[in-house]
């Protein structure tokens, strides 16, 4: 915790100096300390609680839908090789696109909207859930399959839900865990484009060299991270609390 403290006040004073030394040209590196001002400037025009409530509803939209369906897929295809291989081919494809080249599409075919801007954070989304998922799936020791046999445990209802999925879970959460930095970062990404939000904010202020805004942001995005970042840690907690401490 002091080390923490120590840490954080020395990044600061490392800014500071940075600051002061002119390393940033034209005022690119902004006074640490005038962040409060902006901040607090920003949330009583209104602009701060409009941003953080329009990013909100496509982040949390598109971490839900890229989740759902990363789980869901990867979970199918790790079950099936048949559909494994049929679907092989598309996500050697499509896998390598980042999340960002299909903003270009979001907007022709939703706008500029939250459902176009949850549509790009869904991909990304998906593709780390798709694959954590599958990997976690295939890699749970046939032992457990014998001992649920030996149990008469033999329904594929029974199996997935009582070895396949409980097995997975530490896989399957880091996945979730992941993705919700992997959504953050897509969502920062497609605001900075065009999509309503902090990173249009963000884009705005920066247009007129007001770095100590666009560095307030950029402090907003990081508490939003850390309060999803803690309620999926305990979610975490309790959806694994029957393993071995």
């Amino acid at each position: 915790m002091l080390l923490g403290a120590l840490g954080l006040v020395a990044f600061v004073a490392i800014w500071k100096l940075a600051q002061d030394s002119g390393l940033g040209k034209n005022g690119t590196i902004p006074d640490p300390f005038a962040i409060p001002h902006a901040l607090a400037e920003e949330w009583h025009s209104g602009r701060l609680a409009s941003a953080v409530e329009s990013s909100l509803i496509h982040y949390v939209w598109g971490l839900a839908m890229g989740t759902a369906l990363g789980f869901a897929l990867g979970a199918a295809t790790a079950l099936s090789d048949t559909l494994d291989r049929l679907l092989g081919g598309v996500v050697r494809v499509l896998r390598p696109i980042p999340p960002l080249a299909w903003v270009i599409f979001a907007i022709a075919w939703f706008k500029i909207s939250h459902e176009g801007a949850a549509f790009v954070i869904s991909i990304g989304v998906f593709w780390v859930n798709y694959f954590t998922t599958h990997a976690a799936v295939r890699g749970v020791d046939p032992k457990y399959y014998e001992l649920a046999r030996a149990f008469q445990q033999d329904g594929a209802w029974k199996r997935l839900r009582d070895v396949t999925l409980p097995a997975a879970a530490p896989g399957i959460f880091a996945g979730v865990h992941t993705g919700i930095g992997a959504a953050l970062m897509a969502l920062i990404a497609a605001e900075l484009i065009g999509m309503p939000g902090i990173g249009q904010e963000m884009n705005v202020a920066a247009g007129v060299g007001d770095y100590g805004t666009v560095a307030a942001y950029m402090l907003v995005i990081s508490a939003i991270y850390t309060v999803f970042d803690t309620f999926f840690v305990r979610l975490e907690r309790l959806g694994t609390q029957w393993r071995p401490s």
